[in-house]
């Protein structure tokens, strides 16, 4: 597989919706996202998004023939039991606004949680680094922790999701 920048991304999803006609807005949440929050080095192979308006389906299709992996959903926060925190796509940023394409990216905080939500060791370095990067307060990141779990049904996960956020910000603390 081929590493993705977000450049060629962004070519290809022009290339979508000049093709298609219809107006595409997205969260890349990601390997691409940490490349648009300064982590230039980091390699990907696929994009991982929420698809807020557009055609997910079509869009897939349409990155399928391109060669481009994807991870779409109409909701990321169903991507794991832990829940997003609530407001997560009011938060999100615009980064990306051309002629019907708008790409955001999720609030810092609500990125560093939808990396511990999944809490691979890759994504633990992914969110230290957002988290170093923006001067994130350890005690707002434990707090929106909280609302992701306050959102999630109930569930033995959570307990593993708590241990990896306590764990997250004593790392974090580390550093001060």
């Amino acid at each position: 597989m081929k590493n993705l920048e977000i450049e060629t991304v962004k070519r290809v999803l022009k290339e979508f919706v000049k093709d298609t006609g219809e107006s595409l807005e997205l969260i890349l949440i990601g390997g691409l996202a940490l490349q648009l929050y300064g982590r230039g080095d980091r390699a990907t192979v696929d994009i991982d998004a929420e698809v807020e308006k557009g055609d997910l389906f079509k869009l897939y299709e349409f990155l399928k023939k391109k060669g481009i992996p994807a991870d779409l959903s109409e909701n990321i926060s169903g991507w794991s039991v832990v829940a997003m925190p609530e407001g997560y796509r009011e938060r999100a940023k615009t980064v990306i606004k051309d002629k019907n394409l708008i790409i955001k990216l999720l609030d810092p905080y609500d990125f560093v949680i939808a990396k511990l939500r999944r809490g691979t060791q890759e994504d633990f370095e992914d969110a230290l680094f957002v988290a170093k990067r923006f001067n994130l307060d350890p005690e707002k990141i434990s707090e929106y922790g909280q609302l992701a779990v306050k959102n999630s049904i109930k569930d033995t996960a959570l307990l593993n999701f708590k241990r990896k956020l306590d764990i997250f910000i004593e790392e974090l603390n580390k550093g001060r």
